[in-house]
C-alpha cells in the first residue's frame, strides 16, 4: 500500500497509533548537545510528525528501546528469586534509518542466535518492536554505511519520506494498515537508499588474521590518542556489552536484584578478572579489539555480514577526532603491506585473501621440507 499525507493527517494517525504503540523516534532535546547551548538529537518517545528530526542525523541510536542501558533481570532473597516483569504492555514503532535497522540485526545475531538458548531480556523487548523506515537517500558526515553493505533494507513495516508539509508512505504491514488505507491519497513511493559516501571505507577480507596484524605498530597511535571515553561504544548502534550489578536494599542485605548496565572494551576496568589481572591495558590494544570485532571477528564467527554498519556515529562524537572509518582503512594498508602486496584499492580485500592463502601454503610447505 502507497501514498500521501498531510503533515496534519499523519499527526492525527500516531494519535491513533499511541493507543496501541509507542512511538519512538529521533528528537531534539535543547541545550543538551556536546558544547553549550547546542542541542541534543538521540532518540525519545514522540506525539506528532513535528518532533521527528528526519533532517539531521541523532547522536545517539535507536538500540536503548531493545537494549536498555539499565535493565533489572531478576529480583532476589535469601530463599528465592524471582524473574523480572514487563510493565509496559504495549507494542513499539520506532522510526528509524535503514543502517539502524540493520544494526539491530546485528544486536539480534549476538541475542538471539549466540548460544543454545536466545537472550530472554532481550527477546521480549525485541519482539515488540516494529520499524518505521526513515528514507536515507543522501549522506551525512562519517557515514560509511554503503562500504559496509548496510545502506539499504526490506525489513520494515512501514517507510516514510518526509518533506515541508506531506509525508509520503509505504505500508506492509498487515495491522498498520488499518489506520491508513481510509486516509491515504493516492500517490506513488518506493523509498531510496544511499548509493553512495565521502567517507569510504575498505574492509580486510581474510580467513585468518595474520599474528602480526595483532602486535603491529599502528595501534600505538591510539594508545596515546584515545582517552578511553567509550563515548564511540554507546553511540553505537551494534556495541552490545555489559556488566551486571547485585543491588542490596539498606535495610535488608538478604533482599536485592541483579541488574545488567551498558559496558564497553574502551573503559577501564572491562576486562579486569580475579587476582587483579585484565586482558588489555594500553588504550591502544582495546582499540584493536574494537577494531577486529567490527570488521572480522564477528563475521568469521557467524557467516554473515561485518558487525560495523557505517553509520559513522563513533567518528561523530569521538572527543579526540579519532576516525574508525579510517583505523579500518590502516588496517586494510597495512595487510597489504604486511603480506607484500599493494593492490589497487577497487581489488585489495581480494588480492589480500589470495596472497594471504598462498603465503600460508608456502610457509606449510617448507616446514614440511624441514621436517625431511
Amino acid at each position: 500500500m502507497h501514498g500521501k499525507l498531510t503533515n496534519v493527517a499523519f499527526s492525527k494517525i500516531l494519535a491513533e497509533l499511541q493507543q496501541k504503540y509507542l512511538l519512538y523516534a529521533p528528537k531534539r532535546f535543547n541545550d543538551q548537545g556536546r558544547f553549550s547551548d547546542t542541542d541534543l538529537i538521540r532518540y525519545g518517545e514522540i506525539s506528532s510528525v513535528e518532533e521527528i528530526v528526519w533532517q539531521e542525523k541523532s547522536a545517539f541510536s535507536p538500540k536503548e528501546i531493545v537494549f536498555p542501558i539499565t535493565q533489572t533481570l531478576f529480583h532476589f532473597t535469601c530463599d528465592e528469586f524471582r524473574e523480572s516483569k514487563l510493565k509496559e504492555k504495549k507494542k513499539v514503532l520506532v522510526f528509524l534509518r535503514p543502517c539502524d535497522i540493520n544494526g539491530l540485526k546485528r544486536l539480534d545475531t549476538i541475542y538471539l542466535e549466540n548460544g543454545v538458548e536466545p537472550d530472554l531480556y532481550y527477546k521480549r523487548l525485541r519482539e515488540r518492536v516494529k520499524f518505521v523506515m526513515i528514507e536515507c537517500s543522501e549522506s551525512f558526515d562519517n557515514c560509511f554505511c554503503v562500504s559496509m553493505g548496510a545502506n539499504t533494507t526490506d525489513n520494515y513495516s512501514l517507510a516514510v519520506r518526509f518533506a515541508s508539509d506531506n509525508v509520503l508512505l509505504e505500508v506492509k504491514d498487515k495491522e498498520l494498515e488499518n489506520f491508513f488505507s481510509a486516509k491515504l491519497v493516492n500517490a506513488e513511493f518506493k523509498p531510496e537508499f544511499v548509493t553512495e559516501n565521502r567517507q569510504q571505507v575498505r574492509v580486510p577480507d581474510v580467513d585468518e588474521m595474520p599474528a602480526e596484524m595483532y602486535d603491529h605498530e599502528m595501534w600505538d597511535e591510539y594508545s596515546s590518542r584515545c582517552i578511553a571515553c567509550g563515548r564511540c561504544n554507546t553511540t553505537c548502534v551494534t556495541c552490545s556489552c555489559f556488566d551486571t550489578y547485585d543491588l542490596f536494599s539498606d535495610d535488608n542485605t538478604n533482599i536485592g536484584e541483579r541488574r545488567r548496565v551498558w559496558s564497553c572494551c574502551h573503559v577501564d576496568g572491562f576486562t579486569d578478572i580475579a587476582g587483579g589481572h585484565s586482558f588489555r591495558h594500553s588504550n591502544g590494544a582495546r582499540m584493536r579489539f574494537k577494531t577486529f570485532h567490527k570488521v572480522y571477528d564477528f563475521k568469521r564467527r557467524f557467516g554473515k555480514e561485518q558487525m560495523c554498519v557505517g553509520c559513522g556515529r563513533c567518528d561523530d562524537n569521538c572527543p579526540e577526532y579519532i576516525s574508525f572509518a579510517n583505523c579500518i582503512n590502516k588496517v586494510t594498508d597495512n595487510l597489504q603491506n604486511l603480506i607484500g602486496s599493494h593492490p589497487k584499492a577497487d581489488t585489495a580485500s581480494n588480492s589480500a585473501t589470495t596472497l594471504l592463502r598462498k603465503r600460508s601454503k608456502e610457509q606449510n610447505i617448507l616446514s614440511e621440507n624441514g621436517k625431511n
